[in-house]
């Protein structure tokens, strides 16, 4: 895979870095991934990935545009309010670089077709605000063997992991979560800027773990509290009944 004139200079501060350089930039030319909600973390790791220059990116989204969104959303703008969310980032990051082959899917990811959304992608980042949604998510990226960056934010905490199938994230939150009606920002709240932190993080994330800077960071959960404004790491372990990736499965 090669870099066009216009693509050289245009990931020119990338090609630059020793630890990107042009063969760091077709790694991410070559990615494919998907990004599960288009919201506060989605609205960062949208534009991120695409200026980066990442090759695809499949946005899965099944909200509209609120105006309770607008405070931690850049994506959106006010005359935005009632439009898929899905296709306006998806607008959003054609107009930013021509060379990112952009999807959008207005349509709820949950356990019945997370798979075959997911299927054929190298990586998937999942911005969503609701645990039934992260473990479905998790559980297909286990059975495809897609690396999940897993991102939250909520109120004044966030966190983000990364996660290769074991530990899996269903190793850190358990099976206590899987219903659908826990609570989620639009309940406790969430400040704005908290939402960009975790994105540009995950983001970060996830572009290392492509060009492959830093070692390997799977199974590392990265917490952040935004009233200290401290970070601390702690390290997951596999959860040998895990129904999901450990002995517990099927």
């Amino acid at each position: 895979m090669s870099l066009s004139d216009e693509e050289l200079e245009r990931y020119a501060r990338h090609i630059v870095l020793r630890e990107v350089g042009g063969v760091g930039q077709k790694k991410l030319k070559a990615a494919k991934i998907a990004v599960i909600g288009a919201g506060g973390i989605g609205s960062v790791v949208v534009p991120a990935l695409t200026g980066a220059g990442v090759g695809g990116l499949t946005i899965i989204d099944s909200d509209t545009v609120e105006l309770s969104n607008l405070h931690r959303q850049p994506l959106f703008k006010e005359s935005d309010a009632g439009q898929p969310k899905a296709e306006l980032a998806a607008a959003f990051a054609r107009n930013l670089n021509r060379f990112v082959d952009v999807r959008p899917v207005s349509e709820r990811i949950a356990a019945d077709n997370a798979g075959a959304l997911l299927a054929g992608h190298g990586l998937v980042i999942d911005g969503s605000d609701n645990f039934a949604t992260r473990l479905a998510v998790s559980d297909a990226c286990v059975g495809l063997s897609i690396p999940l960056v897993s991102a939250a934010a909520v109120q004044f905490q966030g966190q983000v992991g990364l996660f290769r199938s074991r530990p899996c994230y269903r190793c850190f939150v358990g099976d206590a979560f899987d219903a659908d009606d826990c609570d989620t920002c639009a309940e406790l709240g969430v400040l704005g800027a908290l939402s960009g932190t975790v994105g540009s993080f995950a983001a970060l994330l996830a572009i290392n773990a492509i060009v492959g800077i830093g070692g390997n960071q799977a199974g590392k959960v990265h917490l952040f509290d935004g009233v200290k404004l401290d970070w601390r790491t702690i390290t997951i372990p596999a959860d040998p009944n895990c129904k999901a990736c450990g002995s517990g499965q099927g």
